[in-house]
């Protein structure tokens, strides 16, 4: 008799340590960035007791931001956000014309 394997997590977001879908990727690319500037900020000759701070304070702020989205909109949540805010408010039809070519 073959036993199948029942594969529960198939249509669940991805979720790590709290953070749901896109946004662990948002966090990635955020570190990523911290790292290529401080890695750009230390070969231009800034102290590193300046750099290390600075690129301390901003990984705090992108660590804070990133589970305020993700805790805030879910997992889909800021991408309709940012859907809905690229509708128009109005469309504006001032000739028949379009309706009518419609029919032909």
């Amino acid at each position: 008799m073959m036993v199948f394997e029942i594969n529960k997590g198939v249509n669940k977001e991805i979720e790590f340590r709290g953070l749901k879908a896109q946004y662990v990727a948002y966090l990635a690319a955020g570190l990523v960035g911290l790292l290529i500037l401080f890695a750009a900020a230390y070969i231009a000759g800034v102290p590193v007791y300046i750099i290390i701070p600075v690129v301390g304070i901003l990984g705090f702020l992108l660590f804070t931001y990133v589970y305020k989205y993700s805790h805030k909109y879910g997992a889909h949540g800021l991408m309709k956000k940012m859907a809905f805010g690229r509708l128009p408010t109005a469309i504006v039809c001032r000739d028949r014309k379009v309706f009518t070519s419609l029919s032909k």
